[in-house]
């Protein structure tokens, strides 16, 4: 993206490109698929989002883009991309702990996403994302797939654009 530093100015032209590029594929997803399109949105942050936002415990970059965006539901995106609520990572953090990432730079994280084949995305405390090579966290395997928020966030971008031109999503 050719946006300037990461910011919520950067984050509304981050959504807007994946919103254009799903509200393209959607109006011939039923054709295409032979069934309708299930929930396919970027919601922007309310009230609540950013009260919680607040309350994560993370890096600057994670409490930036819940300030801006409340959740990322891609139901129909290869298997799914999603990007849970602030809220939903303080609750499962509260009820699970940190997640153990072995070989990270900064071993411990916490779950913000997850895709529909059951993979999650961790942050790391120091800000890099991995995402679990299993539906099991507690197993410890993860591949790191970006050094930053923005750099993840850029790979969800362009794994959207990528199906929505061949069906295909790419590395994510």
């Amino acid at each position: 993206m050719d946006q300037p530093r990461y910011s919520a100015a950067w984050l509304s032209r981050w959504r807007e490109e994946i919103t254009d590029a799903v509200g393209a594929m959607v109006t011939t997803f039923e054709e295409t698929h032979g069934y309708p399109p299930g929930r396919n949105e970027i919601r922007v942050a309310d009230d609540d989002d950013r009260r919680a936002a607040r309350e994560t415990l993370g890096f600057e970059e994670l409490r930036t883009f819940y300030a801006s965006i409340g959740e990322v539901v891609l139901s129909d995106v290869g298997n799914g991309y999603f990007i849970h609520s602030a809220r939903d990572v303080l609750d499962q953090l509260a009820e699970d702990g940190d997640v153990a990432i072995p070989d990270a730079d900064d071993p411990l994280g916490v779950v913000i996403g997850s895709d529909g084949g059951g993979r999650v995305y961790v942050a790391d405390w120091g800000g890099a994302i991995h995402r679990s090579r299993t539906a099991a966290v507690d197993e410890g395997q993860f591949d790191r797939v970006a050094e930053d928020l923005p750099e993840f966030l850029d790979l969800v971008r362009r794994s959207v654009t990528r199906f929505v031109e061949t069906g295909e999503t790419g590395y994510l």
